[in-house]
């Protein structure tokens, strides 16, 4: 069953992810961010190579990784750095995580209530639609009242 603990701890995250949700985020740069705050400050890649020490070729690749979304977070955080930038990291959910939730948990309810009802309608005892949805909201409170564990 679910806490209250578990249900605040929800509730505490969801709060904090609405500023995420909210925020107008510009979308990341063709070149990526790295390479283009390091044009917007004038640095070259040799400069930002030295505050890294790392190769100016290790740079490009650098660079190259971040615009292809295969760099490594502690690889972008070590080039925030050296950028005088901070690193914000973060999964935004599309929608509060109690929605996500609920609508996981009719689905799971639905996918349940649907092999029933295929039953009852193959041995012609048809369940009316509206109490097929009924029984699905509540097999769905159910699921939601229990741990997140059964609905994934």
């Amino acid at each position: 069953m679910a806490t209250n603990f578990q249900q605040l701890r929800l509730r505490q995250l969801d709060a904090s992810l609405t500023r995420w949700r909210e925020a107008a985020l510009p979308p990341k740069p063709p070149t990526g961010w790295v390479r283009a705050i390091r044009d917007a400050l004038g640095m070259s890649s040799a400069a930002l190579a030295r505050r890294l020490q790392v190769s100016d070729s290790a740079v490009r690749k650098l660079e190259q990784a971040e615009s292809s979304d295969a760099i490594t977070l502690g690889s972008l955080r070590r080039a925030a750095t050296a950028l005088d930038c901070e690193l914000q990291y973060a999964l935004v959910p599309k929608q509060k995580l109690e929605a996500t939730r609920y609508t996981r948990a009719m689905l799971v309810a639905q996918a349940r209530v649907a092999a029933v009802a295929h039953t009852m309608r193959l041995e012609d005892q048809a369940v009316d639609p509206a109490l097929t949805e009924a029984q699905a909201q509540e097999i769905a409170q159910t699921l939601l009242a229990k741990s997140s564990r059964g609905l994934w």
